[in-house]
């Protein structure tokens, strides 16, 4: 490009240069934006969103669909470009299905404009609106890559959501328009911070740099215009009819560069430029075929003396000279659009580079049981690669290191720098030294420090030896079916442990993470794992409960306790430790002084933040083998992994700060498929998630999928419900006939009040808190796991009051208020909620009243039913989770039995389990058979079980 064009008296190339320089830099620094939480919820609760620009591009609203009417998202007094930005900058990967797709489009196509301003690959153009010019930033998809992954964007664009704003009305953008204004709007942003000035033009740095409209009417500025034009031109050679080829040939060890010339669409063979230049049928087409010549010349000076012999001449080089043709020369020209003919083996040049060689110290014995037990025999020597082909340092000095230029080695060309060839063979001089994590990677991802490795053949054998565990059978007293994707589970997590790694298992929910552990728990006990060490069990407050009835269900022969409140002791002989992150915070040094075979932490994403004591605590805690559960996807959040990852298998990923510089970063920021393809490699072996979607599950899944959840009464239930027991009782014994079977279901109802809320029977005036119920802290996990993934949620209680409460108590955790259906709402508000429920992407949380809601809707856009408190009659329960399991339902139902442990509730759902009378109840009969039960199985059904 000219450094003077004809329309800026300063050297404007040196401008843009600099510009394009700076602008590399910026995506360089990570972007830190502070988290505006009301901003993000007003966009998380559209059901989509419209960008409307001016004429000029520039972005004039941001309007929001909501209740089937368009509203503008921000005021007036905002600058929609500005607070748009600060969205897609503050969305975190884990919420991004909250948000609209479009948004989520929107962000991937700021993602990608990131990339195109670190690699230089955009352009501007200039564009015209009556007397109006602009400029519009577009990428550059005159490089085949860069195209590709543009026509990939554009397939998949809600170009709909975009429209321009025109004075006779709204024009809507075809997808490719609709690419190249969204990829302005963000190239266009960075190009205007701290631009670099050098003395240039105010209105040339306005047209290019500030998304400012220039007219161009005054004395001797007609030909602007016309003139950036013409400047612009050689960002990209625009195609007529006829167009340029270089073709590349190789002869008798010389390569030949001719100009060839081929029609635009045709698939015909191209015509050599001697004979497109002697042919009169072509010579309409001459002078634009020669202005494209030139400009390719423009970059490639040796042309201009082919173009010249119009063709007859070839240019000739040989082995050395032709390097910095296709090195330097022939980029560039395939930026410019220009295809070249070569053979592909010249597409694809080696060069040599540092590979590896590991072996074995001394031969592998039937004493090497583990990858640690291994490494300690591991040795490595420097090798030389050529492509494919590992050889000696001796055997490259020998062969190849005389040798300059490209050379065929093997039918593969190779370039041979000396330069670069005396630091290779300098930094072969040094011992190869790792640290220990990276030869733990290296194993599986069979490189180091970016350089190949190859094994021994009695490395390979040691490996072999390792890992061909033969096969594994379920344990005696297992308690269950395993599906075959839990067994496939439970023998991952068995051949981990078995060669000394930990593991993080992060099935979807509902796929039966905690029976795939126990499994492991079971084997590993009858394999005599917990005679003198013992497994240890990390949960949440509220699932204590579960994990305990969990094993006394499934394997009873492992003899668990749990560890928790304020009269917590160890018990004499155990074999597995239940406890809580927050026990584990209060006891941490009791819990050091046992030695522990295996420790467990459920819901592994408590530790997901590095920093805090809790994270720390729980690391510190030494065991043989580590396994973290989790049903929420950890790797959306890289830094998070590694916590967790760490948990797993110490110091395997390095440091945090080594792993967010070398993984994090390059996957995250600058999208680097190698780095995470490597990623995926090292770190295989050790994460195993499946998701119901997944086909080879879902056809391994019924279609309805029943959990219960067990919960213990938070200590402020405990007190009302006992009290309320014992005065309750008394008034009963006094009475009989139909006046106690009264006060026996007023009792009952009483009891089930209180397992939900203590202020449902209490009707305290006091403000409530929704953590003085531990059904409520479950129904709260629960709810945000749901939402997170995107998916839908019915949640069925038997009272209005506790649906008034949860819909408060919900609006104020998640800063949106979900439907309420109950008996007081109209048919016209019940066929809104329902509409609103089954069509609108943000109404994902829906409470019912059971009475309201248990026959005649259809919601099958939910695939979770949460019952947040039992009907006793197994028929009125299964016709509210038929709400969303039923015909039109494609997706896997899970649902979520609440119960509190040691509660009525618990007793009354193992007598309904367990006899065949009470589960073929009728809905018409309710629960009023509770009525009839005697003095003594009353009290027994009543009373309060022993609970921790």
């Amino acid at each position: 490009m000219e450094e003077k064009p004809h329309f800026s008296e300063g050297d404007f190339k040196n401008v843009l240069y600099k510009n394009y320089q700076k602008v590399h830099r910026l995506t360089k620094k990570e972007i830190k934006v502070g988290r505006n939480e009301d901003l993000l919820e007003k966009i998380k609760n559209k059901d989509t969103v419209n960008l409307v620009f001016d004429e000029t591009l520039n972005l004039w609203s941001v309007l929001g669909l909501e209740n089937n009417q368009f509203f503008p998202v921000f005021s007036s007094k905002e600058a929609p470009q500005k607070e748009l930005l600060n969205i897609i900058t503050q969305m975190e990967e884990e919420e991004k299905n909250q948000f609209p797709l479009f948004i989520r489009q929107l962000r991937n196509i700021y993602l990608l404009c990131l990339k195109l301003l670190n690699k230089g690959a955009f352009f501007p153009r200039l564009l015209q609106r009556d007397e109006d010019y602009f400029i519009q930033w577009v990428p550059a998809t005159f490089s085949k890559e860069v195209k590709a992954v543009i026509e990939e964007v554009q397939e998949h664009l809600l170009h709909q959501n975009i429209s321009v704003k025109t004075s006779t009305g709204v024009k809507h953008l075809s997808k490719k328009e609709g690419v190249n204004v969204l990829c302005h709007l963000f190239l266009q942003d960075f190009l205007s911070k701290d631009t670099v000035l050098l003395n240039a033009e105010g209105r040339l740095l306005n047209l290019f740099f500030y998304n400012r409209k220039e007219q161009f009417n005054g004395v001797g500025e007609i030909e602007v215009p016309r003139s950036i034009n013409q400047w612009l031109q050689k960002f990209q050679i625009v195609h007529k009819e006829y167009v340029p080829v270089i073709q590349l040939q190789e002869v008798d060890e010389n390569y030949y560069v001719n100009v060839m010339i081929e029609k635009e669409g045709e698939a015909l063979e191209p015509i050599a430029l001697a004979t497109f230049w002697k042919d009169e049928k072509y010579k309409a087409f001459k002078f634009d075929l020669l202005q494209d010549l030139l400009l390719v010349a423009s970059y490639f000076p040796a042309l201009k003396e082919h173009i010249n012999s119009k063709g007859q001449m070839p240019l000739m080089y040989d082995n050395v000279e032709i390097v910095s043709v296709l090195f330097d020369i022939f980029p560039v020209i395939e930026l410019l659009g220009i295809n070249l003919m070569m053979p592909k083996v010249l597409r694809k040049i080696l060069q040599p580079g540092k590979s590896l060689k590991a072996d074995t110290s001394e031969s592998v014995d039937e004493g090497v049981e583990s990858f640690m037990d291994l490494q300690k025999l591991l040795r490595f020597k420097w090798q030389v690669a050529l492509g494919d082909e590992q050889i000696s340092r001796e055997e490259f000095m020998k062969k190849y290191a005389h040798l300059s230029g490209l050379v065929k080695v093997n039918n593969q060309y190779v370039l041979f720098d000396q330069k670069e060839l005396k630091q290779l063979l300098k930094e072969l001089e040094t011992p190869p030294a790792f640290k220990a994590n990276e030869i733990s990677q290296a194993l599986f991802s069979e490189e180091i420090q970016g350089s190949p490795l190859t094994f021994s053949n009695e490395l390979k054998k040691g490996i072999r030896q390792i890992t061909d565990v033969k096969e594994i059978h379920e344990p005696e007293g297992l308690q269950a079916t395993l599906r075959p994707y839990q067994k496939a589970g439970f023998e991952w997590m068995y051949r981990n442990t078995k060669v000394g790694f930990g593991s993080l298992i992060a099935d979807d929910m509902g796929l039966g993470k905690t029976l795939q552990v126990i499994t492991l728990l079971l084997k590993l006990k009858t394999e005599n794992y917990f005679k003198s060490k013992k497994a240890l069990i990390v949960v949440p407050t509220s699932l204590l409960t579960n994990w305990e009835s969990e094993i006394e269900r499934f394997a009873p022969d492992l003899s668990a306790f749990v560890y928790h409140g304020a009269k917590r002791k160890f018990a004499d002989d155990f074999d597995v430790l239940i406890t809580t992150y927050g026990m584990v915070r209060n006891s941490k040094d009791e819990l050091k002084k046992l030695k522990w075979a295996v420790m467990v932490i459920d819901e592994a994403q408590n530790i997901k933040n590095t920093a805090t004591q809790q994270t720390k605590l729980i690391k510190s805690i030494k065991a043989d083998t580590y396994i973290g559960m989790s049903g929420t996807p950890v790797e959306n959040r890289l830094s998070e992994y590694w916590s967790v990852m760490d948990f797993a298998n110490k110091g395997y990923l390095g440091t945090l700060s080594n792993f967010s510089k070398n993984i994090a970063k390059p996957i995250q920021q600058d999208k680097d498929f190698k780095v995470l393809e490597r990623f995926k490699k090292i770190t295989q072996p050790f994460i195993l998630r499946r998701v119901k979607t997944d086909k080879s599950i879902i056809s391994d899944l019924p279609d309805k999928i029943e959990k219960n959840q067990f919960i213990n009464l938070a200590p402020e239930q405990v007190v009302v419900y006992e009290e309320f027991v014992q005065s309750a009782l008394e008034e009963i014994e006094k009475n009989d006939g139909s006046a106690r079977r009264g006060m026996v279901l007023k009792m009952m109802l009483g009891l089930k009040q209180v397992c939900d809320h203590p202020n449902l029977l209490l009707k305290s005036n006091q403000e409530e808190d929704p953590m003085h119920s531990t059904k409520v802290q479950r129904l709260f996990e629960l709810v945000e796991e749901i939402v997170q993934k995107g998916e839908k949620v019915l949640i069925f209680t038997q009272y209005k009051t506790m649906g008034d409460l949860l819909q408060k108590w919900i609006e104020d955790r998640m800063k949106k208020k979900p439907q309420f259906l109950h008996g007081g709402s109209s048919r016209k508000n019940r066929d809104e909620m329902v509409s609103n429920f089954q069509d609108n992407r943000t109404d994902n949380i829906f409470i019912l009243s059971l009475k309201a809601a248990g026959t005649g809707l259809n919601l099958t856009a939910a695939n979770h039913v949460i019952h947040f408190d039992l009907w006793w009659n197994p028929a009125v329960e299964a016709q509210a989770t038929d709400r969303a399991y039923r015909i039109g339902q494609n997706k896997n139902v899970m649902v979520h039995r609440m119960i509190c442990k040691g509660t009525i509730e618990e007793k009354i759902d193992k007598m309904i389990q367990s006899k065949k009378e009470l589960s073929d109840l009728t809905v018409a009969e309710g629960e009023t058979w509770i009525g009839n039960l005697s003095d003594a199985e009353l009290k027994e059904m009543v009373k309060l079980s022993e609970i921790e």
